[in-house]
């Protein structure tokens, strides 16, 4: 079973991202995770490591854009004493790190032109060489990137090398942008309010249905940390216990106005994933368990049997399921005459 702990969510969208991770995370096969800023990318690599084969090693991260590009060959590939002023001792870099494990090249867009030619060597060759160093170290780490940049405009820039971008993108992994992900945005709103309202010893707090309907009609260009800031502080400025309209962010409010267009959150049909039934449905139906898993079954039997033009074998063939034991249902439900 995977581990996606930290990843909140049940649109078809993302678990078309859980399958993909369910299928690339024991391998070695280099990963290009991408998606808008603020989508849960480390969370989305911290995934990929916890359910791979080297989940015991160390993950080791670094952002290659936020390490001036003078520092960033030694904080990758390590140093000799004396390479440069002030190495006064040797040091491994990141790559050694995490040998054995993986290795998390994160804003890896970001990344001067004259350094992607070394992590183009690594992912070639499998060894590294230290700054100031003569000879080559063998390094075993599988190395996931990723980026909020589009790598093939990047590319027809000029600014990314080509040879270096298909030897990331052997599995492209895509984040859904939180516009598109339906209602996972209250999911997680909830969810951060019920975190951020503990942590703050506060009684939790809940959203009204126009409330929602914002958060629901909102384009949330900051994605999932922009959501989780806005819950923050409405744990802390909000003084009832049912956030309304006017405790919003005045830039929610502005862009959705007071009566806000929703976007359709009905989740479509998807070849590789479904939106699972939830407590509330089985509470807003009425029904204990047993009679709510009757209820769907019943649902996919009637489904099955009308796809195949009432013919009960075809049926049970696509239920999984012996014409016998579709019978017996059938007449214990009562969806059979006599």
């Amino acid at each position: 079973m995977l581990n996606i702990e930290g990843i909140i969510g049940e649109s078809p969208a993302l678990q078309e991202v859980f399958q993909v991770l369910g299928k690339v995370a024991p391998t070695d096969s280099t990963v290009l995770v991408t998606g808008e800023s603020g989508t849960g990318k480390e969370l989305l690599v911290r995934a990929l490591h916890r359910n791979s084969k080297r989940r015991d090693q160390p993950l080791v991260p670094i952002n290659c854009g936020a390490i001036p590009k003078e520092l960033l060959e030694s904080e990758l590939f390590g140093h000799e004493k004396g390479a440069f002023t002030h190495a006064v001792r040797s040091r491994p870099g990141r790559f050694e790190l995490a040998d054995g494990g993986t290795i998390f090249l994160d804003e890896i867009g970001e990344m001067d032109f004259s350094l992607q030619v070394k992590i183009l060597r690594v992912l070639q060759e499998k060894e590294i060489e230290r700054v100031g160093g003569t000879s080559a170290k063998k390094v075993d780490v599988r190395v996931v990137a990723a980026t909020n940049r589009d790598l093939e405009q990047e590319v027809a820039a000029g600014r990314f090398r080509e040879d270096l971008f298909y030897r990331l993108n052997v599995i492209p992994m895509q984040l859904p942008a939180l516009r598109e992900r339906g209602t996972d945005t209250l999911i997680l709103a909830q969810h951060f309010l019920k975190a951020f309202c503990t942590d703050k010893d506060r009684k939790e707090l809940h959203l009204s249905e126009k409330a929602q309907a914002m958060l629901l009609a909102y384009s949330w260009p900051g994605n999932v940390r922009e959501l989780e800031n806005f819950m923050e502080r409405l744990s802390i400025l909000c003084d009832g216990q049912l956030v309304q309209p006017e405790d919003l962010p005045g830039k929610i409010r502005r862009e959705v106005g007071d009566e806000p267009e929703v976007r359709p959150v009905v989740p479509v049909a998807s070849p590789v994933g479904f939106a699972w039934p939830r407590l509330k449905h089985m509470k807003e139906k009425g029904l204990v368990l047993k009679d709510f898993l009757e209820s769907i079954e019943d649902r996919l039997i009637l489904e099955a049997l009308e796809e195949v033009g009432g013919v009960k074998n075809q049926a049970a063939e696509l239920l999984g399921i012996k014409r016998t034991t579709l019978i017996e249902k059938m007449k214990k439900r009562k969806l059979l005459e006599g």
